[in-house]
């Protein structure tokens, strides 16, 4: 090969390779239009959040009700029946399982509808306006406006309990068990000075199926004494029971539990409630187990 070859040959290659920074080298073309996504997603992440948002909204919102119709529920305070126990304003979320599950007990601060049964304790002003009933409507079902048909007060007595007052120091007895009332009944704040369990004597026997309920309070609330001219005798339906009040949840200085009182706690009280809605499920719970492990038994023989 002569050295005219070499030279052509070594031109030849120069010509056809491609120097190493055009290899990696973007068009300001290319670079733009990548910019350009980048903004575009970027400005596209603010927009998708407004359109989820009345999503999230209707899902909250379906949730709570739910959660409201078979498990918790907020009620708002209307008045000072339940003092000093309860205030007015206070909201209150009431367990509306327990008693799936265990019998009503007394001591318990229990929530229900004493619709055709009792007249309300607090007249609250019909709305004028359809905006206003939707506002009542949806403050009522969160706890955050009084509703007329619920009432809050404390189980005395379950059914079958004779329950009486007043014994000979001035007490309420259930089944002649005397009740200390201290711990809860009404205190005034400035002179001290507590409520009687009661100022009327009463003596009943409360019936399958009632209950005999009376709010701390005792000279302010209008409670199973006040309606002894009723059908009921004063005592209220057990299945009109909503749940049990178990905490109080504002205003957040006042956040506490609602537990049941030593008092209804006594031994002589042991082994005398009668069978009440929770009752049949524990049974039928009870009942299923030894049912299944038979059935096991005889799958695997």
């Amino acid at each position: 090969m002569t050295d005219e070859d070499d030279r052509r040959n070594v031109r030849s290659e120069a010509e056809g390779a491609v120097p190493e920074d055009e290899q990696t080298v973007t068009s300001s073309d290319e670079t733009a239009d990548d910019e350009s996504l980048d903004k575009g997603k970027r400005k596209k992440k603010p927009g998708s959040f407004w359109k989820e948002l009345p999503v999230l909204i209707v899902v909250a919102v379906v949730l709570a009700l739910v959660i409201k119709a078979f498990a918790v529920q907020a009620f708002y305070i209307p008045s000072g029946s339940m003092e000093n126990t309860l205030q007015v304003g206070d909201r209150v979320l009431v367990n509306k399982i327990v008693y799936h599950t265990r019998d009503i007990a007394r001591g318990d601060v229990v929530v229900f509808n004493g619709l055709d049964s009792w007249d309300p304790e607090t007249q609250v002003e019909e709305p004028g306006n359809p905006i206003s009933k939707a506002l009542h409507a949806v403050g009522s079902a969160f706890g955050v406006a009084p509703n007329e048909k619920d009432y809050i007060k404390r189980v005395i007595g379950v059914p079958g309990d004779h329950v009486k007052c007043c014994d000979a120091q001035g007490r309420v007895t259930v089944n002649g068990v005397p009740l200390d009332e201290k711990s809860y009944l009404f205190t005034d704040p400035i002179t001290h000075e507590q409520n009687k369990p009661s100022n009327d004597p009463f003596d009943v026997t409360v019936k399958p199926g009632q209950l005999w309920v009376m709010g701390d309070h005792r000279e302010l609330s209008y409670d199973s004494r006040s309606h002894r001219g009723d059908p009921g005798g004063g005592t209220i339906p057990t299945d009109r029971v909503i749940g049990r009040a178990f905490v109080i949840v504002w205003p957040l200085n006042r956040l506490d539990t609602l537990p049941i009182p030593g008092t209804f706690k006594q031994s002589a009280f042991k082994g005398t409630a009668m069978a009440l809605p929770g009752t049949p499920l524990a049974l039928g719970l009870a009942g299923a187990f030894p049912l299944t492990y038979l059935l096991r038994r005889r799958r695997f023989k």
